[in-house]
């Protein structure tokens, strides 16, 4: 794709938004001497090629090998950037029924993956199967509220993960959705589900205060929200119980999001909340920027692959 063309096409539905009551007009007249990107999928569920010209709305869209070249473009433009997924990598084609997950995690290392969560759908060959692909992923797993203590995947996932980018230290965690009427226990063994919103205190406090992260970020598969249970927690609700959260990327839902959501947190400061529907169709990108003091704001779409 033409440089030109990516940037028309990435330009177009963005708004810049500010975090942390940082004013928008006093942003546009300092000098901005950093910018971070996120890219980040969500719900792929295991579609490795585009679809067809006859696939109805989805026609010619997504597949593995447009996203590595529109990821490759987006590096060049700026190599302080981080892929991330929110999961549900597993379970949609036949590639997972024959593979087992092996074909999806080479790839998502071909393509430098720095870390994802672990969706519902991923333990669909049990965690002894989830387990077995591990060899073939060169990424973290990041799951603060499962406890895998009695589980083989005891030690194999951590929390959080700490990124170091152009003097900006980026902290992300993971949540995942309670697993009950989901996922049977034969396929989950002994995890044991932890509430995302006490979770969410507890990281956000750490990579806050202890670790003095300059951005962080939950990767989530609660879901976007839920209309007929308004009150189920989702990430529009933890945004709103919660602090020191600058973007929450969701997933389960296969909610599609033009450019992320803003959600006043619990001390009345923005968060951003963005999804990007599901099988590999759109790729998010959000860029912060950071002034000399680490002010920051945010400018997000949806890209269409």
């Amino acid at each position: 794709m033409k440089r030109r063309d990516f940037i028309q096409k990435t330009t177009a539905g963005s708004a810049l938004i500010t975090l942390g009551g940082f004013g928008l007009q006093s942003f546009s007249t300092i000098n901005r001497t950093s910018k971070i990107t996120i890219l980040h999928t969500n719900d792929v569920h295991s579609h490795i090629d585009a679809f067809g010209p006859e696939d109805g709305r989805n026609a010619n869209k997504g597949g593995v090998a447009r996203r590595a070249s529109l990821i490759e473009s987006i590096r060049k433009e700026n190599p302080n950037t981080l892929l991330l997924d929110a999961g549900d990598i597993f379970q949609g084609t036949p590639y997972f029924n024959y593979y087992g997950g092996e074909l999806e995690f080479k790839l998502m290392s071909k393509l430098k993956y720095d870390a994802a969560t672990i969706g519902n759908h991923d333990f669909d060959n049990g965690i002894d199967g989830l387990y077995a692909q591990y060899p073939h992923k060169e990424f973290e797993f990041l799951t603060a509220n499962y406890d895998f203590s009695n589980t083989i995947l005891d030690t194999h996932t951590k929390p959080y993960k700490i990124f170091k980018k152009d003097g900006i230290k980026i902290g992300v965690f993971g949540l995942g959705i309670e697993l009950k009427g989901l996922v049977t226990t034969e396929l989950s063994k002994e995890t044991k589900y932890l509430d995302p919103i006490e979770m969410t205190q507890e990281m956000t406090r750490i990579l806050k205060n202890d670790e003095q992260c300059d951005l962080i970020i939950c990767l989530s598969h609660l879901g976007y929200y839920y209309k007929k249970n308004p009150n189920r927690i989702s990430d529009l609700n933890l945004a709103k119980k919660t602090k020191n959260i600058d973007l929450i990327i969701g997933g389960h839902t296969h909610t599609f999001l033009p450019k992320p959501t803003i959600v006043k947190n619990s001390e009345g400061k923005n968060t951003l909340v963005n999804q990007v529907g599901c099988y590999g169709i759109n790729l998010g990108k959000i860029d912060f920027y950071f002034d000399t003091d680490k002010n920051k704001s945010a400018k997000g779409t949806s890209i269409i692959v």
